[in-house]
């Protein structure tokens, strides 16, 4: 099916919002084949719990500018692995050892790379 230019979009908005908060290693997959209720994952890491909230709270910010509202939240409380589910993305903001743990790169590695755009910053 593929995933939507819209999805593709937020993806991009979700990775800044990551990345301006010191979100490192970010991936975003299509599973839009094998999951037909959403169209992709963001993948993301921070370094501590404290970076973790920070990064999950400025993707949730970021998307309701956008006017996307969050469906669901799990984790946030403990910020080892935070979700966040806005219907069509869903954004995975790990620690390094659960990331590591869960593998979830390894479980969708059959699912095409979403390309993320490095913004470009001025000095």
């Amino acid at each position: 099916m593929g995933v939507s230019e819209t999805t593709r979009d937020l993806v991009q908005v979700a990775a800044e919002a990551a990345e301006r908060t010191g979100a490192e290693d970010m991936v975003s997959l299509d599973v839009s084949d094998p999951l037909p209720l959403i169209d992709a994952f963001l993948l993301v890491s921070g370094r501590s719990e404290r970076n973790v909230a920070a990064v999950a709270d400025a993707v949730e910010e970021a998307m309701l500018e956008r006017g996307v509202k969050r469906l669901r939240r799990e984790g946030r409380q403990q910020a080892r692995w935070v979700l966040l589910d806005f219907g069509d993305l869903v954004v995975h903001v790990f620690q390094e050892e659960e990331r590591s743990f869960y593998g979830l790169e390894r479980l969708w590695k059959d699912c095409p790379v979403i390309p993320i755009v490095q913004p470009v910053r001025s000095e």
